[in-house]
């Protein structure tokens, strides 16, 4: 390791998540030129397995959109940059702040509440969706709500609260998003991609089968074997079919990138002055 004015490697973000929102932030950074390096748990539930880097804890290895990602040990990451691969560490408490430094911090767990992240944990700090407060918990807040506010930075007060709602897809909101029936083991039967009609059952919980709502494509599906409490949310169905697509960062996805590198470069350039 080659230490750093800024940190053990320098230009370094820390992503605490690794799921389809912190992915297409992940992506943004690295493709900008920064280091990053994606915090997980050891069972990500991400249901976007196929744009999330967070499968690469499963898999130990993950590419979107050409860019790949490596499941690490922390004497791991700086190989993983040396090949200019994304790491991805087991590290739900962020211990590896304390050690490595980031220059900035980034929280996409997509939690809808605070799971630990403070503004004292970098020198600038970042945070996806309702839970947070900037100018409290952190220094910045983007929204991730759809609509005209989507990837909006926020510099005092909060984002839109979670409506519980997804988001609308030719008519449909929360009967695209399949929850687990019962508490039990998650096994699936169809795939990431398939086309799927009303009623057809695509997984099982336990010996309980999960049959979808609406006709559509599987866009999202819970990796096999984990278990899950009732209501969990395991399966997403586009209802566009064929057209959707399964394989690259979504619209919402690639706007919350963005925002969040912008906010990077404001704080990179000076623009944003923390107040203490």
């Amino acid at each position: 390791m080659t230490g750093s004015a800024d940190g053990v490697f320098g230009n370094l973000i820390i992503i605490r998540g690794a799921g389809d929102l912190a992915t297409a932030v992940a992506i943004r950074l690295h493709n900008s030129g920064f280091r990053v390096l994606c915090l997980e748990v050891g069972r990500p539930t991400v249901i976007r397995r196929t744009v999330s880097f967070a499968q690469a804890v499963f898999d130990g290895q993950a590419c979107v959109e050409g860019v790949k990602a490596r499941l690490v040990s922390a004497q791991e990451i700086g190989k993983a940059f040396e090949e200019d691969i994304v790491p991805v560490l087991v590290d739900p408490e962020a211990d590896a702040v304390k050690s490595l430094h980031p220059r900035v911090l980034v929280d996409a767990i997509i939690a809808k509440r605070n799971l630990g992240t403070s503004r004292d944990m970098a020198p600038f700090t970042v945070a996806l969706g309702p839970g947070f407060t900037a100018g409290v918990d952190v220094d910045c807040v983007i929204e991730t709500a759809r609509g005209h506010n989507l990837a909006r930075l926020i510099y005092s007060g909060s984002a839109a609260p979670n409506t519980g709602i997804p988001g609308n897809i030719e008519g449909f909101t929360s009967e695209r998003v399949i929850h687990s029936p019962c508490a039990g083991t998650f096994h699936a039967v169809r795939k990431i991609g398939d086309i799927v009609g009303k009623g057809e059952t695509i997984a099982f919980v336990d010996d309980t089968p999960v049959p979808v709502s609406i006709d559509g494509m599987i866009r999202g599906l819970l990796h096999n074997g984990l278990p899950v409490p009732e209501h969990f949310k395991i399966a997403d169905i586009d209802p566009r079919g064929k057209r959707a697509d399964y394989l690259t960062c979504s619209d919402k996805a690639r706007a919350l990138g963005g925002a969040v590198l912008e906010a990077v470069m404001n704080f990179l350039s000076g623009r944003f002055e923390k107040q203490i």
